[in-house]
Order: structure tokens, then C-alpha cells, then sequence
């Protein structure tokens, strides 16, 4: 996470040092993150991100370079789902269980703008993302998994700190003042690499069944999209010509 951190300071030296003029500014939402757990869909998990972010200026404002750095919170959830007890013989309702992935993303990209009226500017994004978790939420099952003797539930062990990805999405840019702009913006963000593997585990009694089974090799992989609304303030630099 410290090294994410430090390249993000990095390229803002660098978007500061060699472009005439940059933007910075900070955005947040809403985020529905999807998981698969071996291919099998689980439900959504609805939480929150926050960017801060720098992108170059140039006078066309046509293109611009940008680098982000922001928190996001992934995984999924089973909620409202009925089980039968056989032990019992009664039908229940077991409460939502979630699964969070906190991570620090550090996202690497272009915008392409376009005009949208008189001083409007819609866009589109293309970046590549690099991922750190920094925790996860999996002490809440612990002690269903030490009461099972087994992993029903994932633990922190198995878990891929370092993933990467891609971030493609839009948004549009409405100027508030000569420097100051609000944005909406749409991405959807679905990871390349593995965020989670746990090989095969025999003999699993399912809290749920009353059951033994054999739990399968957990892969997870993780897939959000994002809503964001910010501020994007200019930073314009002009040069003076000075005659002697």
C-alpha cells in the first residue's frame, strides 16, 4: 500500500512538472460490486469508494492523462434466503452475511472529451488499476468456522493481497465557475487477477444442512460498477511575455 501510494505522489509531481496546466479534484459514490465463487453468481454487495485524482490540462482539453487513488470496498453477500433444517424440521431465514474486500486502487488511464453544449463536456475513460487490500471483514465467521472445525467461511490465509485490472466507463463535466467543475461519472471496474483461492476442503459440515461435504477450490474474482460525483478544480498556468 505505501508503495501505491508513493507513485501516486510521483505522477502528480509529474503531471504538475510537465504540463502547463493540471486538474485535481476528488469524487465518491456508490458502488455495486459482484463476485463469482467458482462461477456461481453470489448476490451483490452494495458499499461506497473515494478517489482523489490529477489529470493534465491541456488548452484544446480535448485528451487528458489521469492518475486516481482511491478506496473501494468489493466482495459480495447471500441475504434473504430460505433453508430447511432437517434436524429440526423447520423452514428458516439465516441474516444477510457479506463479504468486504477493502482495497487502496491506484488507476493509470486517458479521457477522450467532447463538447456537450456551450460549456458542457461529457468523456470517456480507459485506465489500467492496480489493487491492495487492506482488510477484509472474515473475523466476523471466525468463530463459525472454529465451531465447525473447517473453512465454511473464507479467512484472511487465502487471500490475494495484490490484484490488477482494468477501469473503462464515462462522465460529463459542468463548469460551476471559470475553475471549478462538477462531474458525474460511470465506470465499471472487473479485476484480471485472482482476488481469492482456496484449494479443496473434505469433510465441511454445512451449518445450513446439517450436512458433510466437500467444499470445492474457492476462486473469487471481483467485478463493480461505480457511480461517482465530485469537484474537478483547474490549476492554469499562463506564460507572460516580457519584452526588454
Amino acid at each position: 500500500m505505501r508503495s501505491i501510494f508513493i507513485l501516486f505522489v510521483f505522477l502528480s509531481f509529474s503531471f504538475t512538472a510537465y504540463s502547463q496546466s493540471y486538474a485535481f479534484g476528488v469524487k465518491g459514490g456508490l458502488t455495486a460490486s459482484f463476485q463469482k465463487w467458482n462461477n456461481f453468481e453470489r448476490d451483490p454487495l452494495y458499499a461506497y469508494h473515494a478517489i482523489t485524482f490529477i489529470e493534465s490540462a491541456p488548452e484544446d482539453n480535448e485528451f487528458a492523462l489521469f492518475a486516481q487513488l482511491g478506496y473501494h470496498v468489493k466482495g459480495s453477500a447471500i441475504r434473504n434466503q430460505n433453508f430447511f433444517n432437517p434436524i429440526n424440521g423447520q423452514i428458516f431465514r439465516p441474516p444477510t452475511r457479506k463479504f468486504e474486500f477493502r482495497n487502496i486502487s491506484l488507476t493509470l488511464g486517458g479521457k477522450q472529451k467532447y463538447d456537450w453544449g456551450v460549456n458542457n463536456k461529457f468523456y470517456y475513460l480507459f485506465g489500467f488499476r492496480g489493487d491492495y487490500t487492506v482488510d477484509t471483514n472474515f473475523e466476523q465467521y471466525a468463530d463459525i468456522n472454529e465451531a465447525l472445525n473447517t473453512l465454511f467461511y473464507p479467512v484472511d490465509n487465502f487471500l490475494r493481497r495484490w490484484n490488477y485490472g482494468a477501469t473503462v466507463g464515462g462522465g460529463a463535466e459542468f463548469p460551476v465557475s471559470d475553475y471549478i467543475s462538477a462531474i458525474i461519472e460511470l465506470t465499471v471496474n472487473p479485476d484480471f487477477s485472482r482476488q481469492y483461492f482456496q484449494p479443496p476442503v473434505p469433510n465441511v459440515l454445512d451449518p445450513y444442512t446439517g450436512q458433510t461435504r466437500t467444499l470445492r477450490e474457492t476462486e473469487i474474482r471481483n467485478v463493480t460498477f461505480e457511480i461517482s460525483v465530485g469537484f474537478r478544480f483547474l490549476h492554469e498556468i499562463e506564460y507572460i511575455d516580457v519584452q526588454f
